[in-house]
């Protein structure tokens, strides 16, 4: 597999290189946010925050559909005055009981470990609420424990349905009174995603295409993605997942200031060091910085010293700030260019962005 530039470019290799639509997917996210709203709006949430406000919120699920308890957690912020904790196993915490709210979210609603979670988190009497497709394992269970179920309707893959899994988590957080958000500002993420839509979709040429520009520059590196704010680092996660997954492609993420104290040793490493009569396939470092407005004031400076010793030893570095005044906001338009990169870059590459036959076979290996 050779990185080809010009297929980029090329209207009719996209199209032929795409054939389950993941591009049209992502171009999607606006109209998913505005659905998925609607559908958490008209879902029968009420014993979900009528009986007032929990312990703590547990996400269930895994994959693209685990991210929602991310994206979930990274909005609330820091003043939430209850944990959110994300669980990507089979097992719930031993701590977690009758007081504790259990969110299960799995798009296919047959994700084995999110179904197991649910069904031992109605044993022990939590509060369970069920993301999924209707009439799917996950959806009998919560049927069978009378608890409220809210059906995800985007169909395709897991992570092509991020914001199906994620706005009515956001919708049940405001209801608890966990965060300030209204219909105005589901409607300015939706525009703001249309807006990124807009500047990455395929006819946009490679230079003023910010999606085909970042996947210009990932293509031959091992990119490390790192988030400068809880927001910023989910999408670093995103990026990185979405990178493994459409573009079958290694990455690696983290946050500042974490990263600092261990990944920050890459930069004087055998990737980082360029040869300029090396073979052009090898592959080597590339820094890309993802930033928020709202940065702890040490943090700006370790981002500022992180890159500059990056330059200084010759490790390239991308900078792509979020864009928008809320939190979601911001952490949407981060997401949406992720996805387009990542989904060029599959491209650029001749692969298809759309199947993960890796996670299939593994799957049939375990079933036997």
């Amino acid at each position: 597999m050779n990185w080809e530039p010009d297929r980029l470019d090329d209207q009719r290799r996209l199209t032929d290189g795409d054939p389950s639509g993941m591009l049209r997917a992502v171009a999607a996210s606006a109209a998913q946010v505005r659905t998925s709203h609607r559908i958490a709006r008209e879902a029968d949430l009420s014993s979900v925050a009528g009986d007032g406000r929990p312990r703590s919120i547990v996400v269930a699920g895994m994959g693209g559909s685990g991210i929602a308890g991310d994206i979930l957690s990274a909005v609330c912020g820091y003043g939430v005055p209850l944990p959110i904790v994300t669980v990507r196993s089979y097992r719930l915490p031993g701590w977690v009981g009758a007081t504790d709210l259990v969110i299960a979210v799995s798009r296919s609603g047959k994700s084995e470990e999110t179904v197991a979670v649910a069904m031992e988190a109605v044993r022990r009497g939590c509060r369970l609420l069920a993301l999924a497709e209707a009439g799917s394992p996950l959806h009998a269970v919560a049927q069978q424990a009378g608890a409220p179920f809210v059906p995800v309707t985007t169909g395709g893959q897991p992570r092509a349905a991020v914001w199906a899994l994620s706005i009515p988590l956001v919708v049940v957080a405001a209801e608890l009174g966990l965060l300030q958000v209204d219909d105005e500002v589901f409607e300015a993420v939706a525009e703001r995603l249309e807006d990124v839509a807009h500047r990455c979709r395929p006819a946009s040429e490679s230079f003023i295409n910010p999606g085909k520009s970042l996947a210009m520059e990932l293509a031959g590196t091992v990119p490390m993605i790192w988030g400068s704010s809880p927001v910023a680092a989910v999408a670093a996660y995103r990026w990185a997942s979405q990178l493994n997954e459409n573009g079958k492609y290694p990455a690696v993420w983290g946050e500042i200031p974490e990263v600092n104290h261990n990944q920050v040793v890459a930069f004087d490493g055998p990737l980082a060091q360029r040869d300029i009569f090396a073979d052009e396939t090898g592959l080597s470092l590339r820094l890309f910085m993802l930033r928020d407005v709202e940065e702890h004031p040490q943090v700006v400076r370790r981002r500022e010293a992180s890159v500059r010793m990056a330059e200084d030893r010759g490790v390239p570095v991308t900078q792509v700030v979020a864009e928008g005044l809320h939190p979601l906001e911001r952490l949407a338009t981060l997401i949406e260019l992720g996805d387009f990169a990542s989904t060029y870059l599959a491209l650029g590459y001749g692969i298809d962005p759309t199947p993960v036959s890796a996670i299939t076979e593994l799957k049939s290996r375990i079933s036997q």
